[in-house]
């Protein structure tokens, strides 16, 4: 696992919804190594544990990353007092991302709240044959709808209250979808009950499935148990990090 420790500039900040900012930061080196799925580890002024965050943009000619995080306790709020200009402090590229393969020709990207930011990366790089599905709590909670249509990608937009969108969960779309068939992949981050349910329906019917697990940690880096998550591999039970293995595993792996 290649990634850096340093402190980089960030170039743009904006607020996205309620307790939920954008970053973009200059970081040539990790956004070349970069790839979708991945994380940051972010050090939070007078904290020692570090926070992690997905990547929600990688620009390699740029050089530049965008993360995407809801303010979740003193270390997040911490985090989002940094202005435009500011340094912060980041270990990064971590963990293991999604798999990509340009012979996919029809994939469904499906996030959940803050698990959606993830998904920005595989638009950008599959395109108009994706299909974006995005569910939150309400109207007020809905982010990056434009910088999905932008990539090319078809978007589904789903909130729990129905004040935007279809009213229901993400599982409704998706069920559609799989009953169409031609789906050779599904990518999805949000919440435990939502994965659970997603890859339930990839199974049922024969779909491959990556997800990417949420889950407190501390070093970032595979060196303690604090992110430990049931796996199996080869019929036999494993506990993998969430980290360094993951956080993106095959579906069939997690043990629910």
């Amino acid at each position: 696992m290649k990634y850096t420790q340093g402190q980089f500039i960030i170039t743009d900040k904006t607020a996205l919804a309620r307790e939920i900012y954008s970053f973009t930061i200059a970081c040539p080196e990790v956004a070349q190594a970069a790839s979708p799925g991945q994380f940051v580890h972010i050090r939070a002024k007078g904290f020692t544990l570090r926070r992690p965050i997905s990547i929600c943009g990688i620009d390699k000619e740029k050089g530049t990353l965008r993360i995407v995080f809801e303010i979740r306790g003193e270390g997040t709020e911490e985090i989002a007092r940094l202005n435009k200009g500011d340094l912060i402090d980041m270990l990064a590229p971590l963990g293991h991302g999604f798999t990509l393969d340009e012979n996919f020709r029809k994939v469904v990207l499906i996030g959940g709240g803050i698990g959606t930011p993830p998904m920005l990366p595989l638009a950008q790089y599959y395109g108009e044959r994706a299909v974006a599905v995005s569910g939150f709590r309400n109207a007020s909670a809905v982010i990056l709808q434009q910088d999905f249509s932008a990539t090319g990608a078809k978007t589904v937009l789903c909130t729990d209250d129905g004040s935007a969108g279809i009213h229901g969960f993400v599982t409704q779309p998706l069920k559609e979808l799989a009953e169409k068939g031609g789906i050779d992949a599904v990518y999805t981050c949000g919440p435990m009950p939502m994965l659970k349910g997603v890859s339930a329906i990839c199974q049922e019917n024969g779909i491959y499935c990556e997800i990417s697990l949420e889950e407190r940690m501390a070093c970032g880096i595979g060196a303690c148990l604090g992110c430990a998550c049931r796996t199996k591999r080869n019929d036999e039970e494993y506990f993998a990090h969430v980290c360094k293995d993951g956080p993106v595993f095959k579906a069939e792996e997690v043990l629910w």
